[in-house]
């Protein structure tokens, strides 16, 4: 698998515009690097790819990369980043795109957009989130550009206000996902979907138990409960535990911090 990381040189909290994000708690500069290395070489270990993309001065969340686009085959749909606070971001991962020789793809400037960290592929359905940080009217769009089914996802919980944050698809029918992020509909669309859903508690849903990389069969996550990392050995995963409480207090964790270039086995 390979995976675009951007190393955390500028990442600090340097603004609020989710729940998380407290200027009076700002991340660990030091800590946040060597918390960002451990995944790093974790990733490495379990055999993926990696990709660098050197991040911008003035942009502390381009280090977040699942929202630096999302990809298929030789595509990248662009995200159109709904803050001001982030919209820098997209010029430095489009050159990068551009530089690798990727084809790039763009939604018009009236829908907002955040790539991967709302878009989620399971095979080769995409589930897609909105409210928060992408508009609904954008999922006919990015199912058109990439050629592909999009189940829409409604989120009602601003903790979670990325889908990655609170939904992770596993393979096989499987899936963790956090209920009361979602409406109703969402909720009915998700247990159709997925034979194997699995909901986690809200302690765990609050440490990121849901924004995970799968690679083979070794999922990096949060440290799960007792109950959750049973049932996911359960299902033959190799859980590796990762502390990422710096990047936490911007609203992200593992799946975050990762773009999936090749997300479609």
């Amino acid at each position: 698998m390979k995976v675009l990381l951007c190393p955390p040189r500028h990442y600090g909290l340097d603004y609020e515009i989710n729940p998380w994000m407290h200027l009076a708690n700002r991340p660990d500069p030091a800590l946040a690097a060597a918390q960002w290395e451990n995944l790093r070489q974790g990733l490495q270990a379990a055999g993926a790819t990696l990709h660098l993309i050197d991040p911008l001065p003035g942009q502390p969340d381009m280090v977040f990369t699942a929202n630096g686009g999302l990809c298929k085959g030789n595509r990248v749909l662009l995200p159109n980043f709904r803050f001001p606070q982030r919209q820098g971001e997209r010029a430095g991962f489009a050159a990068w795109f551009q530089a690798q020789g990727w084809q790039m793809l763009e939604l018009p400037p009236a829908y907002a957009f955040e790539g991967e960290g709302d878009a989620l592929w399971a095979g080769e359905t995409l589930f897609a989130g909105y409210r928060f940080r992408t508009d609904l009217g954008a999922h006919r769009r990015v199912g058109e550009l990439l050629d592909c089914e999009v189940v829409s996802l409604g989120l009602q919980d601003a903790r979670f206000y990325h889908l990655d944050t609170c939904f992770l698809p596993l393979g096989q029918g499987r899936a963790l996902y956090y209920p009361p992020a979602f409406d109703a509909y969402a909720q009915q669309v998700l247990q159709t979907r997925f034979p194997g859903l699995q909901a986690i508690s809200e302690p765990d849903a609050l440490n990121f138990c849901a924004n995970g990389v799968l690679l083979g069969d070794r999922l990096f996550t949060s440290p799960a409960s007792r109950e959750l990392a049973a049932r996911l050995r359960g299902w033959g995963l190799e859980l590796v535990p990762l502390q990422l409480s710096e990047f936490h207090k911007a609203g992200g964790g593992a799946k975050c911090l990762t773009l999936l270039l090749d997300p479609i086995p």
